[in-house]
This record gives C-alpha cells, structure tokens and sequence, in this order.
C-alpha cells in the first residue's frame, strides 16, 4: 500500500509496504483525509521538540472502518469517524488523574509513531468516534477543534468574561468558537491581514493590533515574542492561556505577572473532547464551514507539501487518500 514518510526534514519520499493487520482490540480502517496542522510545518522544517524521523506524519484523521472484531465501542465495518490520535497507557500517575494528554508515556499518532499518511491503518477501536451525518472534511478537522475546546475548559473561564484569542489560525479559530461557546465576548487578534478577514468573514470581531485587554487571553501563535507580550493585555485577576507551543523560552515580565496576580495555564492536546465535539457539530451549534481552503492527494504530497505555505490564501489544508485495491479486489 502506499505511504508517505519524512525521511528527515525536508525530504519527504513515497514507498509501498505491506497491508497493515489489525490486532486485538483494534479495527481496520481506510485513511480518507489528514489534516495539515502547523506542527507537521515545523516537523517539515526541523524545528519541532517533538518529532523524531523517519516519520509518517498526520494526526488530523477521518477514516473508513473496513473490519472491526465485536466490541463495546458500538464500532462497525462502514463506519466514517474521527481518529483521537492520543496513545495514553492508562495506567501512570497522570494518567489515573483524568489527565491523559499528559500521559508519562503519551505517543501521537503522526508525531510519535506512525500517522495517517498512508492508505491503511490499525487503530485501537477506542480511538474511532463514529458520525453518520458529518463529512469526512469536518471529521478531520475534529482533532484540531479539540485543542481549542481543551484549553477553554482548562481556563475555566466563566459566562460573561471577556477574551482575547491571540491568532486566527485553525487553533486560535477553534479556540474562539469554544470560547464563545462557554459565554464569552470574544475579540481576535490577528496581524495577517488575510487571516484577519477570514475570521471578520466568519463574523468574528477582530483587531489588527494590540489596543485592547481582556479576562482572558488565549495565546495561538506559539511565537514567543508575542506570547510574552500577551500578558501586557490580561487584565488584573485575570488568566492567561498558552494554546500555541513553541522551542523557545518565553520571557515574562516578572514584575507584571505579580502586580496583575495573572493565572497563566499552559494546554495541551486534549481530554476527552471528540465525542462533545462532534455533537455540536452535528446540531450546527459550531461550524468548520470554509475554513478548508486547499487541497492536495496523498500522491501529490511529497512535492506539493513545502509550497503549500506560499499558498496566498491558505488557512487550512487536508490530504485526500485516493483509493487503491486492498485484498482480494476490494477497495
């Protein structure tokens, strides 16, 4: 089957390899889009902590389940779903917590072991969230949804407070819809002027600049400079949220931090999300509606994949799996 690996950064290569076999406890499914979040940009490039190469990268995931053995997850052949990329061992301290983002021994799929960058994967049952009214395009667009809808539980932010969401990427969109979600007034602070009218076209309030404070500030630029800066508009008593991540340190005005007695939470991945997330997708109470603004086949990948960030109005783009002949004929 084929199957798409960065070698090492910047070198991405096509190989065929065998048919995958679902073991205990997992079902068999067709890959059917991957979302390209920024972190498979920064992997591309050599400058994510996380990843180690070779690699198959993708951890945005809608699927196609082909087989699946009998099971307490309701998981059937036929089924489309989101994949839940986080492998958590259930059983260290974090872990017994509640806290399975933050597993001792956590691995993603795409960034820690092999992703959805191929035609075929075995995935533990548990992690398959089946809709049988959503699209394929907002099943892979779950994943990146839940970072926003983590990290605005996380802040515990309550009905009424003001928030600042600081990037109008896909993180910082979903953060935003979240946000509101909970009862917030919500601002968007963007620079890229392309981004900002994407989200004025989404019908959110933006700002081009900073010239306002707030009870909130979620922070989805994973850019240091500007996460320090983000505290200069938390206001008194208030809380600040770090969504975005990054390499490198982040200098806060220590004075600052203590005169306001800001909170600041960091966030990361999410907990328990997909299904909340695919329920108000489902009742139209959020929408990803347009935030898919290219495309690319899986085939296409290795050499369309580095210009894709010079795509001049890129927000989010997904890799669709063309279908080949799996077993015996059978697409």
């Amino acid at each position: 089957m084929q199957q798409i690996i960065l070698k090492s950064p910047g070198n991405f290569a096509e190989q065929n390899v065998e048919f995958p076999s679902a073991g205990a406890g997992e079902a068999l499914v067709r890959m059917e889009r991957i979302g390209v979040c920024g972190s498979d940009f920064h992997a591309f490039a050599g400058k994510h902590p996380a990843y180690v190469y070779p690699r198959v990268l993708g951890h945005e995931l809608a699927c196609i389940v082909l087989s699946a053995p009998p099971n307490e997850f309701g998981i059937s052949q036929g089924d489309r779903c989101a994949i839940d990329p986080y492998v958590n061992c259930g059983e260290c301290r974090t872990c017994r917590m509640g806290r399975t983002n933050c597993c001792e021994r956590l691995e993603v799929l795409g960034v820690h072991r092999d992703g959805g960058m191929q035609t075929l994967m075995a995935v533990p049952l548990r992690l398959l969230h089946p809709s049988t009214s959503l699209s394929l395009d907002e099943l892979a667009l779950v994943e990146t949804l839940g970072i926003g809808a983590h990290a605005v539980k996380r802040s515990g932010m309550d009905r009424g407070e003001t928030a600042l969401v600081v990037g109008a990427g896909p993180i910082g969109l979903g953060t935003a819809l979240f946000a509101r979600e909970a009862g917030a007034e919500v601002t968007v602070v963007e620079t890229n002027e392309l981004r900002r009218s994407f989200a004025e076209h989404l019908g959110w309030n933006t700002l081009s600049s900073w010239d306002e404070a707030a009870d909130v500030v979620f922070d989805a630029t994973g850019n240091a400079s500007v996460m320090a800066e983000s505290l200069n508009h938390v206001n008194a008593g208030g809380k600040l949220i770090f969504v975005g991540l990054t390499g490198d340190p982040v200098s806060l005005n220590d004075g600052l931090f203590h005169k306001k007695e800001v909170t600041l939470f960091s966030s990361r991945n999410s907990v328990n999300q997909f299904p909340r997330i695919i329920h108000l997708l489902e009742e139209g109470t959020i929408t990803v509606q347009d935030w898919i603004t290219d495309r690319l086949s899986l085939a296409e990948l290795p050499k369309e994949f580095a210009g894709l960030l010079t795509r001049p109005r890129l927000i989010k783009a997904v890799v669709e799996v063309e279908r080949e002949v799996v077993r015996n004929g059978e697409e």
